[in-house]
């Protein structure tokens, strides 16, 4: 009929392209662009403290996307990820020292970092569940003792100072600046993750998870799938790894422990297991919440609550105990972590006021 429009009433794909793409509809990408724009204007509020906050949660989503990789798609597990983020700073740093410049020495550090993770991830390989992880975390203990023996490499208990990252004589020294380094290697890290999950070799890393007998009869390798999975998780890792080098200036020993890794864990358990943008979510909420606990210990200082409890000398004490019962109620109340909540919200408005 002339002069009529027709629109079409529901959510049609008609391939499986369209299926698998990372932007349903024109409105998401527009969304997608405009919170990286937005993001690009937070140097300008002058707030370093939260600018902080906000690099912290960058190389440290890159680092849990990795671990994503490994655990959230491939459904295998590792309790040493810590570490293999501990082999991209001190391998960064190695480089700057001997003469690379820093923007060649972070992907240098990443492919570095994924050498290691292949030599432990190819025994890994043939195991599953509790095996698994109690081979990973020894890999957790064997790097964390070869860093504090290999002086050349790390310095030894001294650590390791490196340079601040910088292009053609600039250098990217201040927060204003290296933020703006940091979310240009969040934009591609994340964007390469998301569309490596829709090429033949993502589709059957998640095979491998959802059954790798069925995944194993259909012509799957699953050794070389499994380590291919730690190979890409551990690059991940050491570029997330290199970025907390070049912005701290200063690498130590003792900062990539055990503790370290499970905080990782806790960051894609909450922020969504499978879940590409659930691990920058985790990522977030898991730098922000040490800071809230900060906050309402300071809010209650010299109060009722305060003499009672002794707030104020626990604050330690409270940052990790709230670390762990955050892992706790998420995977009783919401296991499928903030990515599912933020789908849920996406859906409402959708089918608002329709929507039931």
């Amino acid at each position: 009929m002339a002069g009529i429009s027709l629109t079409p009433c529901g959510d049609f794909r008609e391939s499986y392209r369209a299926d698998t793409t990372i932007f349903p509809t024109r409105l998401s990408r527009a969304f997608a662009i405009a919170a990286v724009g937005l993001a690009c204007l937070a140097p300008l509020t002058g707030d370093r403290y939260m600018l902080s906050l906000l690099i912290q949660s960058g190389y440290l989503g890159i680092a849990a996307l990795g671990l994503n990789v490994l655990v959230g798609f491939t459904g295998q597990i590792s309790i040493g990820h810590a570490a293999f983020f501990g082999v991209g700073a001190f391998s960064s740093a190695f480089l700057v020292e001997h003469g690379v410049p820093v923007f060649f020495a972070i992907p240098l550090a990443g492919i570095m970092t994924t050498a290691v993770g292949m030599v432990f991830g190819l025994p890994a390989a043939r195991l599953k569940g509790l095996y698994l992880a109690i081979a990973t975390l020894a890999a957790q203990f064997i790097i964390e003792d070869f860093f504090a023996r290999a002086r050349w490499f790390t310095g030894g208990v001294a650590g390791r100072v490196t340079e601040p990252f910088s292009v053609f004589g600039f250098r990217f020294d201040t927060n204003e600046t290296y933020f703006y380094v940091v979310l240009a290697y969040v934009v591609l890290m994340f964007v390469s993750a998301a569309n490596l999950m829709r090429t033949r070799d993502g589709r059957a890393l998640i095979a491998v998870r959802d059954h790798y007998l069925s995944a194993e009869m259909m012509g799957i390798n699953l050794t070389y799938y499994r380590t291919l999975s730690f190979g890409i998780s551990s690059f991940y890792a050491g570029i997330g790894g290199a970025l907390y080098a070049h912005y701290l200036l200063f690498v130590s020993v003792e900062a990539f422990n055990i503790l370290f890794s499970i905080q990782f864990l806790a960051m894609i358990i909450i922020g969504g297991l499978g879940s590409v943008m659930g691990s920058l979510m985790g990522a977030v909420f898991m730098t922000m919440l040490p800071e809230i606990v900060q906050w309402l210990a300071d809010g209650l200082a010299g109060s009722p609550i305060d003499r009672a409890l002794g707030l104020g000398s626990a604050v330690s004490y409270l940052r990790e105990m709230t670390i762990g019962a955050a892992i706790v109620l998420f995977l009783i109340f919401e296991p499928d972590g903030l990515a599912r909540r933020w789908r849920l919200i996406k859906a409402y408005w959708k089918l608002y006021p329709f929507s039931h």
